[in-house]
This record gives structure tokens, sequence and C-alpha cells, in this order.
């Protein structure tokens, strides 16, 4: 780290960033004793990084191994790399990721680079090498999107990103304003974080477990701009907080986390919507989303900023046009009353509901671990390179659950469930 960063962690509350590693550890993870665990950040979350080593290999880890990433070092490469280098990525890392997967090594990944890093780059250049870095990884994706293992996202207050969120501000006041929301949305700004997680996941659990006993055949969506009919996919199963992973380890994968989620059928979407918070992506805020569906697939896309980039990432392959998730949350969470836009979608995606074009979670499915792909697919199941969370929620937005025979239930009403 460079000498302003060092002096802006120093407002980083050390205890509660302490807490954010163990939680990461015994309740995002549920680290297994002699689990190996790779772990993925950005250098300016060092401090991060070693309190997480720590945690884990009091909990027994086997080997942490960190890779990490640098925001000079990405710049460098679209201002000073060969033109031909876009189309490539380091297919052997993920290749290897893929292998330590399947030998059930844990992974944890922390975010806190700028999300707006790459504005100023060549958009065209930004979108190839994301589609070749999307195809290169898909072995590694296939084991995390499969939930063959157990894995957790956590974050940590970067300067760039702070600077991002909250404008104008001193450096050292803007880091510590970001470390204390995402202290408090991650629940480990209390005296027993993993308590408070517990009773957390209870509460999650219990909306999911009404929404799996109602089997709805689909979700209607209306509010200003709105009006949606999500069909849910066949033997869909709604999901949130704590799961099991195929490898029997019960893990948080996001935290923080406010949604339930579930597949929706590929072929089975009707309706416009338009999106309700930008959305940060590769660098390109793209605001005021609003799409158009006809059998499952967005025939319409337009944007009041970043509509090009929106149109891009929808031709990224046949699947970039449907739906691969559904999540539910309630306009009155904790992420919501802040009031804070994080460009982080980790975060932002659980200030609301929303949506998310590209590939579906096979553990949304009713024994998906035993599903095939192909089984999946015929199920309503999407598959892309890409999964993007959109928010489609506010506090102006009702929700039906539609059962099969067509009657109606109410799930939210003006934002809240219902």
């Amino acid at each position: 780290m460079n000498d302003q960063s060092q002096q802006t962690t120093k407002t980083i509350d050390p205890v509660k960033l302490d807490r954010l590693a163990e939680v990461a550890v015994k309740v995002g993870l549920g680290l297994q004793k002699g689990q190996d665990l790779l772990l993925t950040a950005p250098a300016a979350a060092l401090p991060l990084v070693r309190l997480i080593a720590k945690h884990a290999y009091k909990a027994g880890a086997g080997i942490v191994t960190p890779i990490l990433s640098d925001e000079e070092i990405t710049l460098n490469r679209f201002r000073n790399g060969a033109e031909e280098s876009f189309d490539r990525a380091p297919s052997w890392l993920y290749e290897g990721m893929a292998k330590a997967f399947s030998a059930n090594t844990a992974r944890l990944a922390i975010v806190g680079d700028n999300p707006m890093l790459l504005s100023g780059e060549d958009p065209e250049k930004v979108a190839r090498a994301n589609k070749a870095n999307s195809i290169a990884y898909q072995p590694a994706l296939e084991k995390i999107a499969g939930f063959d293992i157990n894995w957790n996202i956590v974050a940590f207050p970067g300067l760039s990103w702070a600077k991002q969120v909250f404008a104008g501000e001193p450096d050292d006041v803007a880091v510590h304003k970001l470390a204390e929301a995402i202290f408090a949305a991650s629940r480990v700004d209390v005296a027993d974080p993993v308590a408070a997680w517990d009773a957390h996941n209870e509460a999650l659990h219990a909306r999911m477990n009404w929404l799996n006993d109602e089997r709805f055949a689909a979700l209607h969506f209306t509010g200003p701009g709105t009006d949606l009919t999500v069909g849910l996919a066949d033997g869909h199963l709604w999901q949130g907080g704590a799961s099991t992973a195929k490898n029997g380890v019960i893990c948080n994968p996001n935290i923080p986390t406010e949604e339930v989620f579930t597949t929706p059928h590929a072929l089975k979407i009707e309706g416009h919507v338009v999106s309700t918070k930008p959305l940060s992506y590769q660098g390109t805020l793209i605001d005021e989303i609003a799409v158009r569906f006809e059998g499952g697939r967005i025939v319409e896309a337009k944007a009041s900023r970043g509509e090009n980039v929106l149109n891009r990432v929808l031709d990224t392959d046949e699947g970039a046009r449907r739906l691969g998730e559904v999540a539910l949350v309630p306009h009155s969470s904790p992420i919501s009353s802040s009031g804070i836009l994080y460009y982080n979608t980790l975060f932002d995606e659980n200030a609301s509901c929303h949506i998310a074009l590209g590939q579906c979670y096979s553990k949304c499915f009713i024994d998906g671990g035993s599903l095939s792909p192909e089984q999946i697919a015929a199920q309503g199941g999407n598959k892309s390179l890409i999964h993007i969370d959109w928010m489609i929620g506010s506090g102006e937005v009702d929700i039906d659950g539609v059962r099969p025979d067509g009657s109606r239930v109410p799930v939210f009403r003006k934002g809240e469930w219902a």
C-alpha cells in the first residue's frame, strides 16, 4: 500500500475489521479443519486479507493462498497493452482454480476496488477483455455457480471506492464512512456478530420456507413503469441466507445479504420493467434501464445513461437476454435505509428486489445438485457467460404470487412483505 492508503486505513475501526474477518471465516465460509482456502482481493485490502488468514489458520485451515490485484496494473494494461491482448485471459489460472475447487478448496473474494476504475478507458477494449475473461473463467465459475464448494464474498473500504461513494469528503472521512457502512451492513458492529447472523439467517429462512411451501408458478411485479410477469422454473427452489454446499458445508455466500432468491423460467418472462437504482458495470453507470420481454427474451432495451454498454452486454450470448435469477428484498432493508449508493452490486442488490441477466444457479432447483445441465435447461434454467443483477424494487412496487390455477397471493405491498 502507498503512504496515502496507509494513512486512511487508520480511520478503519480495527476491532470491527477483525470481527469482519472472523465472520467471513466462520459465518461466510464455515471453513472446515484441514480445508484449503483460495482468496482473491485488491492490494488495498491487504489489512483484511491478513486478518482473514489469521482467523482461517485459527480455524484449522490447510493452506491459505492469496491472489492480489492492483488498480494501477489494471489501468496500465488498458493504456499500454498490445491490441491483441484484450481478446485473451489467463485460462491457466482459472483452470488451476477449478482444480483447487475440485479438491474441496474454499473460495473467498474481497471486493474493494473503485467500481468506476475503467470509466475513462476504451469501452470496446473493456468489453473484449471482460468477454475473454468470462470465457476463460467458466471452469472455475461452474464450480461456484454449481455450489460445489463453500464460498463467500465480503468487502473492504478501499480509498478509491470510498472517494466514489462519498465524493467531496476528505480521504480519511470517506474511508471511515464507507468502513462504518460496510460494518453495519455486514452485522459486525455488534458485540456478538455470529449470534446476529444466526438470528438474521433464521428470519431469511422463514421467508424462504413460506415461498417454497406456496409453490407459485409466477411472480407479478407492478409499479411505476413496471408490469412484469416472471414465470418460475419447474422445480424451482427458493434460497436465502445460510445454505449447504454440495461438499456438505453450511455457508453464507454473500456478506451482506438481505435477499431470498430463486430461478425464473428462461422462456416465461413477459412484460416491461424499469430499474429503480443505477447499475455500476465495468466502470460504466447504467441508469434508468427500461426493457421489454417477450417469450422470456429482452426484445427492447433502453437506458438514459450507458445504453450502448447495456446493449453490448445483452449481445454477449443467447442467454444474456434472459433471466437467471429473481430476488426479493424489502424496501426497508438496512442497506436501502442507509440511503447510500455503493456502486457495487454486492451491496446495492441488497437494497432492492432485483433480477439478474444470464446464468442461473443450480442450487435454486429441487435436488439441483444431482441435475445435469440438460435437465436444468429443460426445467427452464438459463445458461450464459454473464450473471448481472440490477434493481427493480422500491417503496412503490407490489408483487403478487401467481398460483398454477391463476389465483393470486399478495407477496409484497409498497415494497414490503405482505
